[in-house]
């Protein structure tokens, strides 16, 4: 990896000086972001360039020659994402759908299997119905909070067992060091979507994950002011593979959308203190309102998925789905009579947002075995006021 001005980089791509350190919070400030030698600042600058000024043909100044390949800003991201995630590697995409492309590209060829969630984010459903089907990469959606059921849907042409934990948009939690002992027991890799519940709160690599996949558009950047996506390795030369790919492929992050993920990675901590801590409030409402037939939240002490929530993660998220008694047209009426939380797909940003999953997020999986209840109102918690979140949802409710 090249070396930015002002800033030493250890073997594997983190920051020499942040790795003597392991709490969250300063690796999230200084890892692969010390201050510039010549200027003192102490924020990344943003290298704004495609190419790079060579000494005479060959000669590389740190090792820069195409933003494609490498870039300065992006690099300090990737360390930084390697360290938050107890990882090797980090690389940036343009899009969590692109670093979700580029991996399964790089891992899986014609005629190779892949499980999948019964459950899976939209986006992810139609990568494999729509693209990678075609492509002839076989695929199975099974339920992955059921590890047998996962164990007994693993071929010999299985390569990767794909699992989110907190699931999009049921919240079904998956025990990712069960799954990573199927997916290792048949020399397949687990990839983790962590993007629910954010490094601060889950680490999959530590629990036997080979990939982390991140949508950094959602708690990481946490400002709904750029798209992004990432992956995050324990093993440097599926590292190095990717690196080609990401390359080849190109859907990079660009230096200013890996600034301002960046920034947002500083505060990632204290943010999710407070998603984690509204989200609580509102699911005691939502328990009681007579409007309200079912939560789903892994905090819950009844969720199928508690104790395996509390066990790998440091708290239970910012993100909460519910149903609500009268139907599609009642849970559509909520989510336009909100006024705090916005209607709106994505989440993870310091404002609250509300959706139907069916009508938005999840329409691409409609009349399969993904399909989403009609019923089914998704809330992405922000850091406002609790009280005026529970008033506004109330408010929704009763009209």
């Amino acid at each position: 990896m090249p070396e930015r001005r002002g800033h030493r980089v250890g073997d594997h791509g983190v920051s020499v000086s942040a790795m003597t350190f392991d709490g969250f919070e300063t690796l999230a400030i200084h890892a692969g972001q010390e201050a510039d030698t010549e200027t003192g600042a102490v924020v990344v600058p943003i290298y704004q360039t495609s190419t790079y000024a060579q000494d005479g043909v060959g000669g590389l100044r740190s090792g820069y020659e195409y933003s494609r390949t490498a870039n300065p800003t992006r690099g300090a991201l990737e360390e930084c994402l390697a360290a938050l995630e107890s990882g090797i590697r980090g690389l940036a995409f343009a899009s969590g759908m692109a670093a979700e492309d580029t991996l399964l590209r790089t891992v899986a060829k014609p005629g190779d299997h892949v499980i999948i969630p019964s459950d899976a984010y939209g986006g992810t459903f139609r990568l494999f119905s729509k693209v990678l089907d075609r492509w002839g990469v076989q695929w199975e959606a099974v339920p992955q909070s059921d590890t047998e059921a996962v164990r007994r849907a693993v071929r010999p042409e299985t390569v990767a067992i794909w699992a989110e934990t907190p699931t999009n948009p049921l919240l079904t939690i998956s025990d990712i060091e069960a799954l990573a002992g199927v997916a290792h027991n048949s020399g397949a890799l687990l990839v983790v979507d962590n993007t629910f519940a954010s490094p601060y709160l889950q680490r999959p690599l530590t629990l036997g994950a080979d990939v982390v996949v991140h949508s950094t558009t959602k708690y990481l950047g946490g400002h709904s002011d750029v798209v992004g996506g990432a992956l995050v390795v324990s093993d440097p030369e599926l590292g190095d593979r990717l690196a080609f790919h990401q390359n080849t492929m190109g859907a990079v992050a660009g230096p200013f959308d890996a600034w301002l993920t960046l920034r947002g990675i500083k505060t990632l901590g204290v943010r999710m203190d407070r998603h984690c801590a509204n989200a609580e409030l509102i699911v005691a409402a939502l328990q009681r309102h007579p409007a309200v037939s079912e939560v789903y939240y892994p905090g819950l002490a009844e969720h199928p998925g508690h104790k395996t929530a509390g066990r790998q993660m440091r708290a239970f998220g910012g993100m909460i789905s519910f149903r609500v008694r009268g139907g599609e047209e009642a849970a559509l009426k909520v989510c336009e009579r909100s006024r705090v939380f916005t209607l709106g797909e994505s989440l993870g940003g310091v404002e609250s947002l509300i959706e139907h999953p069916g009508r938005m997020t999840h329409a691409s999986a409609a009349g399969s075995p993904l399909e989403v209840p009609a019923d089914l109102v998704r809330l992405s918690v922000g850091i406002e006021s609790g009280d005026d979140l529970v008033a506004d949802l109330a408010e929704a409710l009763e009209q």
